[in-house]
């Protein structure tokens, strides 16, 4: 069985999922990602994290948070989204996915972004199966060779959104959510 559970970012499970996602990042990136992120930025109404817990062991992670940095209003980013090696291709991550996209939409937003490289191509085809489309690059990662920024609005979960404009200095950190 796979439950959801709306926890905190710096929850011992959400460390220790953080911690398998950064390995994975060494694997497939050649290091851990450096974007700084605090558990506070996920605090309601501002964003929102969830822990996937497939029968009771954590399995998956996501957040979401508001970018107003990003010069939008109603802008939530994805954030840590991440799936264990060993319950992927179960359809976790695409709960994950839409709890995320649910609850940032319960809190206002209207557009959801994120950042993630061009070698999660597992992750990549999931957001655009769920409608996400390429966007201008933004945040943290955006000069990187290999980021793939995806957004879609979410007044319509299936419509990808329009191009935003030129990003800020802050962003996502690489979204793992192959599943």
């Amino acid at each position: 069985m796979f439950e959801l559970r709306p926890l905190p970012y710096d929850h011992p499970d959400a460390r220790e999922l953080t911690e398998q996602a950064q390995t994975y990042y060494v694997e497939i990136y050649g290091g851990r990602d450096d974007d700084p992120l605090a558990a506070a930025e996920f605090a309601p109404p501002h964003g929102g994290f969830v822990i996937g817990y497939l029968d009771g062991v954590p399995a998956a992670m996501g957040g979401w948070l508001f970018t107003p940095e990003l010069g939008r209003e109603q802008v939530a980013q994805i954030r840590r989204m991440f799936v264990v090696g060993s319950a992927r291709r179960r359809g976790l991550a695409q709960a994950v996915l839409a709890h995320l996209e649910a609850d940032a939409t319960k809190h206002g937003a209207r557009t959801m972004i994120l950042a993630t490289g061009q070698p999660q191509v597992e992750a990549i085809a999931l957001y655009r199966k769920h409608g996400y489309a390429d966007i201008a690059p933004f945040g943290y990662y955006a000069a990187a060779d290999l980021v793939v920024c995806l957004g879609k609005e979410l007044g319509d979960l299936n419509r990808p959104m329009d191009r935003p404009a030129a990003a800020g200095p802050a962003g996502p950190a690489p979204a793992a959510a192959p599943g």
